[in-house]
Order: C-alpha cells, then structure tokens, then sequence
C-alpha cells in the first residue's frame, strides 16, 4: 500500500514569506482557517479513496494497467460490506484468497495443497451460499471461484471458514485474465458459468460472456473431458448459449438431442434463481464436454 502522509509542519503564511513578524504571521482570518479546514478534510479524503478498505484483502483493480482496456462482461458492484463479512476478508484473504494480477502462472496444486485434486472454475458467483453448498457436496474437488463482488467474496471466505471447506479459493478479478494469463493448459476439471448478466439490451449483447472468443479460450485450459456448464433464466441468452456452444469446434453437446439439460443434482438452487422462478422465468442449464485434443 502506499504511503501518503501529510507533513508534518504547516506551509509558510504570506507574511512569513514577505518578512513580518513572528507575531502577525501567526494571526490568520477566519475565512482563511475555514478555507485550510476544508483543504485538509479534502486531502483526507482522497487519501481514503487511494487507500483501500482492506489492505491485506482484494485489490480494487488487481490487473491496473498490465493488460489492455477491453469490453468486460461485468460490472463490479459496490454495495456494503458487512461487519462478519470484513472480518472474514481481514483474517482470511491471505489464507484463501488471489488477486487476478495476471503476471505469473497459478500452481492449483500449491494453491489448493494437493497436487492431486481436480480443479473446477467457478466464474460468478454472487454471494457464495451454491459454491459453499457445491463444496460440501464434494469435498474431492477444488473449487476456484472468481468474482468482482467484495461482500460476495467476503460472505464465500466465512461460509468456507464456518463449514469447513479447505477446498474453496476466492479470485478476485476478471475471468479472462485469469484464463489466459495464469492457467496452464488442461488444469481445469470443469467450468461453471451460472445465472451470468444476461446483457438483455441489443447493443450490450457483445458484453455477453459466453462467445467463441470465450470458448476458445476457455477450451485451451480446460482437461479433456472436463464439463462445461452453464445455466441461465434469461430465455433469449440461453438460446444464444446454446446456438454459440453447438457450434464450438472443441465442445460437444451431452444431450443426445442437441438441446437443454435438466439441473444435475449438484447444482443447488440459489437465491436469485428462485426470484427468476417466482417471476415466472425458465432456468436451462447447458452441460457441454471439452472434447479430446
């Protein structure tokens, strides 16, 4: 973190730089007082936005500059971070958590101390309570979760810490960094891409994740073998999901009808599917394998 302190004695008055006496240099108008409270309690503040909540925890921007500006397919949300869920970033973060730096490649196996477990790629995931389920479920697989949301990474460290589960890691970051610069090819064991923004305004549909661009890239760091599965409630991205995943060279289909999945069990029903299904939407999953090289 860097350091901005202020000095630690005051600026020279104009009398002081003119000559005066000690005596009237001292002797300042209550407008100027005014004018260098309202300069210092500016300073403080930029020093607080410099500064971040957490400096032992995520970064605001963990990539800054290293990689180029692009079209993202998130939005960070900065909503409030709780007092349980600061906690948990304070005291866990450097247990359990990675910023999304993109300058050097991750050893899953040293990140997760077992050379042997499988790894799946969560990209989203909200406030963490289907990961932390998913988790329990299987203690046999590494779970990697990234998202931008702090009071989700937050809530997902203390669920993890609470029940146990030595085999979650929150990345904080952009996926796509993540993807291409820090994974090796073929460390993945699966990726899941739940309930993402479905983007709904034409012009924003390229901001959507799952492109062949996506794909591609997605393929490279992907096992053979390793499943692919997405799930949404918004009708008009599933379709697209489906159409632009159907024509990915490196995946096939599980179905032998070419079409949507039922939920596999282990996908647990999270909050803000069951808000879609109270307004009536209609949740697909799609469960697409990585075929072999």
């Amino acid at each position: 973190m860097s350091e901005n302190h202020a000095s630690p004695s005051a600026p020279a008055t104009a009398g002081e730089q003119s000559g005066a006496p000690a005596a009237e240099a001292t002797t300042a108008s209550p407008a100027a007082a005014s004018s260098a409270a309202a300069s210092s309690a500016a300073a403080q503040q930029a020093r607080g936005r410099r500064e971040p909540m957490f400096p032992d925890g995520p970064a605001p921007d963990p990539a800054g500059s290293h990689h180029e500006r692009r079209i993202r397919s998130f939005q960070p949300r900065r909503s409030r971070v709780t007092t349980g869920q600061g906690e948990a970033l304070r005291r866990l973060w450097p247990k359990w958590g990675l910023d999304i730096d993109g300058l050097s490649k991750l050893d899953l196996g040293e990140l997760f101390g077992d050379p042997e477990l499988p790894v799946v790629l969560e990209i989203g995931f909200g406030m963490g309570e289907a990961t932390a389920k998913m988790a329990a479920a299987d203690l046999g697989t590494g779970i990697l979760a990234c998202d931008v949301h702090t009071p989700g990474q937050g809530n997902l460290l203390g669920l993890a810490e609470r029940n146990g589960l030595d085999n979650v890691r929150v990345a904080n970051g952009d996926a796509i960094i993540l993807l291409r610069e820090m994974l090796v090819p073929d460390s993945l064991a699966g990726l899941r891409v739940y309930f993402p923004d479905p983007w709904p305004k034409k012009r924003h549909h390229k901001r959507r994740l799952i492109q062949p661009e996506f794909l591609a890239l997605a393929a490279t760091r992907m096992a053979p073998g390793a499943l692919l599965h997405c799930a949404t409630d918004w009708e008009p991205y599933a379709e697209q999901m489906l159409e632009v995943l159907s024509a990915a060279p490196d995946f096939e289909n599980t179905q032998s009808d070419g079409g949507f999945a039922p939920r596999p069990d282990f996908r647990p029903l999270t909050r803000f599917e069951g808000q879609g299904l109270d307004k009536g939407h209609v949740v697909h999953d799609l469960l697409f394998r990585r075929k072999a090289h």
